[in-house]
């Protein structure tokens, strides 16, 4: 769950969406670059859930460990709801 808190907090959350953006330009330089076409795609699928889910402030890392979906609900520990 400590991961998950990390992942939720403004550091994590900007590195999830950096990340996510250098994966999708990767992709795209890839792509151009006429690599297969499974390993472009893969990136820039990979990359663009990381950008989201950290632009949103979601966590499914979390949920994954029994926590919270919210980003803000993971940062104040509190336990998930059915």
């Amino acid at each position: 769950m400590a991961l998950a808190r990390f992942m939720a907090t403004p550091f994590g959350r900007g590195l999830r969406i950096v990340l996510g953006l250098a994966l999708v330009t990767f992709g795209v330089v890839l792509a151009l670059a006429k690599a297969p076409v499974l390993a472009p795609i893969a990136l820039i699928a990979v990359g663009a859930v990381l950008a989201v889910v950290g632009t949103a402030n979601v966590c499914p890392l979390a949920v994954l460990v029994g926590g919270p979906f919210d980003g803000r609900k993971v940062r104040s520990g509190e336990a998930r709801t059915r």
